[in-house]
């Protein structure tokens, strides 16, 4: 990818941050809404993190192609279904699949996923990880709110204060993300 966001001739869609905080038995995701086509804003609202799975019981947020998340989502539901919702048996099946399929492998995102006892980032190079620290961030952004997340965590115990002031951190820096946050909680 060059400077302009072009790859393979095409411009892409770009950037987001996407941001999870586990502490104190609550887990939060949350994510900005900006959907970027190079330089241009192309939507301030869009919602990169949802519920999924039957019960609603895993929240999941996206980082890269729109469609290629939506796929990955719609599969790691199918993963839950067929594991019974053992989320961290679903994400390594998923992770599997997306490394060595030859569809998947060329899905440009990044995912994290997250129930009441577990938070995972799943990459398309077949990683599944469980964050140091209960704390992880992807996307353009996601250094920005990490570091943010990480100076906060030992000062305020709600990890939903330390999500949005991270992602208001990472708004103010990443000019890829915006400050319409959408946040779940497990």
């Amino acid at each position: 990818m060059d400077t302009n966001g072009a790859s393979h001739g095409l411009i892409q869609w770009h950037g987001t941050t996407i941001i999870g905080v586990k502490k104190g038995g609550k887990t939060v995701v949350a994510g900005d809404g900006q959907v970027s086509m190079g330089n241009t804003v192309m939507k301030p609202n869009a919602r990169k993190v949802r519920r999924i799975g039957k019960e609603d019981k895993v929240v999941a947020g996206f980082a890269g192609a729109t469609a290629d998340a939506f796929t990955l989502f719609e599969r790691l539901e199918k993963k839950l279904e067929q594991y019974s919702g053992q989320l961290t048996r679903a994400a390594v099946e998923l992770a599997k699949d997306w490394r060595t399929d030859k569809y998947l492998r060329n899905l440009e995102a990044l995912m994290i996923v997250a129930d009441a006892e577990v938070m995972l980032v799943i990459t398309g190079n077949g990683d599944v990880l469980e964050p140091e620290g209960g704390i992880a961030a992807i996307g353009s952004g996601g250094n920005y709110a990490l570091s943010a997340a990480r100076a906060l965590v030992d000062y305020e115990d709600d990890p939903e204060k330390i999500a949005r002031r991270a992602m208001q951190v990472a708004a103010e820096v990443c000019v890829f993300t915006n400050d319409q946050v959408t946040v779940e909680v497990v």
